[in-house]
């Protein structure tokens, strides 16, 4: 399942989280990328950005007035935060059993240990995030405004991004296997790294899985190249509305609503279920599952 098992992993992490994972987080996604959705593998294929040059030049030729540029408009970062971890619903998660293996190991100095236990039968995934900080557009004004933005009819927006030092993730093979995890240093290092100890030390994943689809690294230096989550927002069309003879004014989360995958209920190897049983067809339409929760498509 090489192109399904992105969308997979991406399906999984969503439906527990609302966010969406990276399935190749050196790829850098940058607040305000837009774009569209590759149906087949759930990957983002990004076609700018709203704080490029030309978009703004292309508002200002709409009569959409806004200066993208200016600090009240800008991406805003958040506190930097604890490790994070993300698993599908059916994972298990508990302290690391002494195995050989394990006990060889020096887990005293380690920021993080962890025992992940799958179900036989079924897909899990697990995403962890060293030390994450979250970058945002700010809120009130910029989505409001480039909502009317004729670039970003039927395009999907970042709207806010988890960058981080280290991530790790891992999507299961239906064996019921239990992996094992930590983040170890051989020595002391930085503490700006987030591992009690200093300089020169090599700090690095540990696992005890052996899985294709298992993608983890860690900057030596503690540097935010890594994007392995995000939040998608996609443009809803608005029409005027009154409520007992007063307008209604939308909100952003109107005109910008979260946005659920855009294909069919995945099985448990990423392909597609229909929605509707054969015998249905011949009466009914098909319709994917996401175009049957909206008024507007």
């Amino acid at each position: 399942m090489p192109d399904s098992a992105s969308r997979k992993f991406i399906d999984l992490i969503f439906k527990t989280s609302s966010k969406w994972a990276n399935w190749d987080p050196p790829i850098t996604i940058k607040v305000g990328h837009y774009g569209t959705i590759d149906r087949r593998t759930g990957v983002l294929q990004v076609e700018g950005n709203i704080y490029d040059e030309a978009f703004q030049e292309s508002l200002n030729q709409q009569g959409l007035t806004i200066d993208l540029s200016h600090s009240s408009c800008q991406p805003i970062k958040g506190a930097v935060e604890e490790d994070m971890i993300m698993s599908s619903i059916d994972v298990k998660k508990g302290e690391i059993s002494l195995t050989p293996q394990v006990s060889a190991l020096d887990l005293a100095s380690a920021s993080f240990k962890a025992e992940f236990q799958f179900q036989q039968g079924k897909r899990g995934a697990v995403l962890v995030m060293h030390r994450p900080q979250q970058e945002y557009i700010p809120q009130g004004k910029v989505l409001s405004i480039i909502h009317e933005a004729r670039q970003l009819r039927d395009k999907y927006v970042v709207s806010s991004t988890f960058t981080c030092p280290g991530y790790y993730l891992y999507l299961s093979n239906k064996s019921g296997e239990k992996v094992a995890l930590a983040l170890t240093a051989n020595a002391p290092v930085a503490a700006a790294i987030g591992v009690s100890a200093g300089g020169g030390a090599s700090v690095d994943w540990w696992t005890d899985a052996q899985a294709a689809f298992l993608r983890k690294a860690f900057d030596k230096a503690g540097q935010y190249r890594y994007t392995p989550l995000f939040d998608l927002r996609r443009r809803q069309p608005w029409f005027e509305r009154t409520f007992r003879g007063a307008e209604v004014h939308p909100t952003e989360d109107d005109l910008w609503p979260d946005c659920p995958p855009p294909w069919d209920p995945l099985d448990e190897d990423g392909d597609e279920d229909t929605v509707y049983e054969e015998s249905d067809e011949d009466t009914f339409p098909r319709r994917s599952a996401v175009e049957g929760r909206f008024p507007f498509v």
